[in-house]
């Protein structure tokens, strides 16, 4: 950790939450990204990792879900340990993951994307699907549509919907508004609300590192692979360090 840090990157003793991750080593082959990362998320939390390019935010959300190499290190998901879990196996254990990019079948129809998130259950349950057509009506307005020919903040939303399709415990988005136009961000971010309202925790990485930590209950500031600062939102907001150093004052 950052000597310049002036708060644990760790819940205080006995508040673990349903997503606790310990001391990771991770990175992709022989390179290693992540350093000692320590990172919670309690049940029903709204979490953000911001930090500068390549901090290693995404490789923290990619270690979760089996994505890179584990050097050393747990995760610990509902109070079992997942780092040697595959991905296949993860969605399992009650994890959701929404990628940056390529996070559509291009080819596929929306309803088809959302019945693609359900795939390791022997029938789609038509609850699930009404559900995520609650909560995103355009995407059931364009159900017979190509993914491939939606806009990108539709796709973000398809891609949401499909994550939510088995009712995780835990959403993981990565850098949900980007490439969004500006106007379409706030719509982004109120939609992430509403989920983390009705009980799901969520653990975002996210550019629009002002925004998120305002929204969210806490934040952790990566920087080279390592927890600098881990605190409510608002508190990283007012830090007068985090602001000038990560937030352009």
């Amino acid at each position: 950790m950052s000597a310049q840090a002036s708060r644990e990157a760790r819940l205080p003793e006995g508040e673990d939450g349903i997503l606790a991750v310990r001391d990771l080593d991770a990175g992709y082959g022989d390179l290693q990204v992540l350093e000692g990362v320590d990172l919670d998320v309690r049940d029903g939390e709204y979490v953000t990792i911001v930090g500068p390019n390549g901090a290693g935010k995404s490789t923290v959300m990619k270690s979760v879900f089996g994505l890179t190499t584990h050097v050393g290190g747990t995760v610990t998901f509902d109070d079992a340990e997942i780092q040697a879990l595959a991905p296949e196996e993860i969605i399992h254990e009650g994890i959701g993951y929404v990628p940056q990019n390529d996070n559509v079948f291009a080819g596929l129809t929306v309803e088809e994307n959302l019945e693609m998130g359900a795939y390791i259950l022997d029938e789609v349950p038509q609850e699930r699907l009404d559900h995520v057509y609650e909560r995103f009506p355009i995407l059931e307005e364009r159900s017979d549509q190509k993914a491939g020919t939606m806009s990108g903040g539709q796709q973000q939303m398809l891609a949401m919907g499909r994550a939510l399709m088995l009712d995780p415990a835990l959403l993981m988005l990565d850098e949900p508004s980007a490439g969004l136009a500006p106007d379409l961000v706030d719509e982004m971010f109120d939609r992430i609300d509403r989920i983390n309202d009705d009980g799901t925790s969520v653990l975002m990485v996210e550019q629009n590192a002002k925004e998120a930590l305002r929204r969210c209950d806490r934040g952790y500031v990566l920087v080279q692979g390592q927890n600098s600062y881990m605190d409510a939102g608002d508190a990283l907001l007012d830090d007068d360090e985090v602001r000038q150093e990560f937030l352009g004052g």
